[in-house]
């Protein structure tokens, strides 16, 4: 089964009674189902490869390489890769590190956006640990889903003085007001994957949004597990 998004992710653990665990569902209902083999872009947790059983190997792809070809033609001006949150820092690493695989690898920087909530869901101040003054930065996520932490982190790095700021995330669910609060923002650009098809009203309200394929990619893992070859 090619599954470049999994439905229910970020249920993966109990937070609360009475909560069910709906990722382990999912693998639960594929392995019933009789699927011996999974392809995944991107999962929200990587923990969840542990939900299928030891006969259902799991292939979790990254998009990041995509994206930072892409990036790499947009002329950056002392890139900063910044995680919109502490738990993404692991995912910006790994994408400040694709640039420098590249043939002409320019000089990449990291910073973190600590986010202090006052309630659920409310955030209440922001904290930048790194600097950005005067730089291109490109803040990465797994997902934007209504985008209200995408847009607030853009406008903060604005005002800790960023010259230009893009977006990477591999799944753009686009729910809710996301595409206008895009729009609203400072962002210059938001890249996704097309691991999720794009709403015909997203593209209506904003033509910051753009997407590159995976195909390619998840053609080469196919190509490497029918082949017996390294995925």
């Amino acid at each position: 089964a090619v599954v470049p998004y999994y439905g229910y992710a970020r249920q993966d653990r109990k937070d609360r009674s009475r909560v069910p665990i709906s990722a382990a569902d999912v693998a639960r209902m594929m392995e019933a189902m009789g699927v011996d083999r999974v392809v995944c872009v991107d999962l929200h947790c990587a923990q969840i490869q542990g939900f299928f059983g030891p006969r259902t190997p799991v292939d979790n792809l990254f998009a990041a390489p995509i994206a930072v070809t892409y990036f790499n033609m947009k002329d950056l001006v002392k890139p900063v890769i910044v995680s919109p949150d502490a738990g993404g820092v692991a995912r910006a690493k790994l994408f400040m590190e694709g640039f420098s695989r590249l043939p002409d690898p320019p000089e990449v920087s990291l910073a973190v956006i600590l986010k202090q909530r006052v309630e659920a869901g409310v955030v209440g101040t922001m904290h930048l640990v790194g600097s950005v003054e005067g730089c291109d930065c490109i803040i990465v996520d797994d997902m934007i889903d209504t985008a209200g932490t995408l847009t607030a982190a853009a406008n903060e790095l604005r005002n800790f003085g960023a010259k230009r700021v893009f977006a990477f995330a591999t799944h753009g669910l686009f729910s809710g007001p996301a595409a206008d609060r895009i729009e609203a923002c400072v962002l210059e650009e938001c890249v996704v994957a097309n691991t999720v098809p794009l709403n015909p009203a997203v593209k209506e309200k904003t033509r910051k949004i753009r997407q590159v394929s995976v195909g390619k990619l998840v053609e080469s893992a196919i190509r490497g597990i029918h082949c017996g070859t390294s995925v």
